[in-house]
């Protein structure tokens, strides 16, 4: 490994290795990505983020999974791309047009007595089966369709939010045998780029509880998208109103949904810089 500096970031605590390619360098292959996400031999990281120049946009975000599988969009991840930016002084102000292979995102700052809070503009979902993707008939709606993983049959719903999300809600989040459904449905034959595994429970009030399932990386602490989809997905199905607190494991995020699109809010936190060795 050719030694190279890095910053460490979390948001939520999902934590990420971000890499200054503003002047170039570089890219990062899918063995080096994980290699230093490996939590025993590496860095440790759920995903490594380039900051790129952009044709269009303040700046370009590129994100590898820890498993080096390339991601669409990451919402805990382009909070933390945004403080990574200002600490670097690659960006200024209280906002930044960030260019992800979703769409262009619009990142906000907003000053607080402590740690700052980021909110991103995090486009339309979709639930259309050929939106999500998800294997069926393309234009049915992937809201309440049944699953079935190892012989057992769950009630469902799929979002996509730039990347795709499966969202089973749960009485109980404790007893979820998360390490063994989520991989089995990451893969699930129903989904033809693989997905992300949301298990939710709904309460009390407009408050969704997560824990997450991430396509590539694990059972993470948080996943921006994640919360997103599962606030839509219970929104859609009469659950919750369309914002919501979003409690998981690595803190509270807030998801606002109307008919201009999902906003996602929380916090970014820089952890400490390194460098890498031969």
């Amino acid at each position: 490994m050719t030694p190279m500096e890095f910053s460490k970031y979390e948001a939520t605590a999902n934590d990420f290795i971000m890499l200054d390619r503003t002047s170039g360098g570089p890219g990062t292959v899918p063995a080096l990505a994980m290699a230093l996400c490996d939590r025993r031999r590496g860095v440790g990281a759920d995903g490594v983020i380039e900051v790129l120049p952009s044709g269009r946009c303040d700046l370009r975000m590129r994100i590898l999974n820890a498993d080096g599988s390339e991601a669409g969009m990451c919402g805990n991840g382009i909070r933390a791309l945004f403080l990574f930016a200002l600490d670097r002084g690659i960006a200024t102000g209280d906002h930044i047009t960030v260019e992800t292979p979703a769409g262009d995102r619009l990142v906000r700052r907003h000053p607080g007595p402590g740690e700052d809070d980021f909110s991103v503009e995090m486009g339309a979902p979709r639930w259309l089966r050929r939106d999500v993707p998800m294997t069926g008939r393309p234009d049915e709606e992937a809201i309440g369709v049944e699953l079935t993983v190892d012989g057992r049959s769950f009630e469902v719903t799929c979002v996509s939010m730039g990347n795709p999300h499966c969202v089973l809600f749960v009485q109980d989040l404790s007893s979820c045998d998360v390490g063994r459904l989520g991989p089995a449905i990451e893969v699930h034959e129903a989904f033809p780029e693989r997905t992300n595994v949301e298990f939710a429970r709904v309460g009390p009030g407009d408050e969704v509880h997560l824990r997450v399932w991430e396509r590539g990386v694990g059972e993470t602490m948080a996943c921006g998208t994640g919360a997103c989809a599962s606030v839509v997905a219970a929104s859609l199905g009469g659950l919750t109103g369309g914002n919501a607190l979003v409690r998981v494991p690595g803190g509270t995020l807030e998801v606002q949904w109307d008919d201009r699109g999902v906003v996602l809010t929380g916090g970014a936190r820089h952890v400490f810089d390194g460098k890498t060795v031969e």
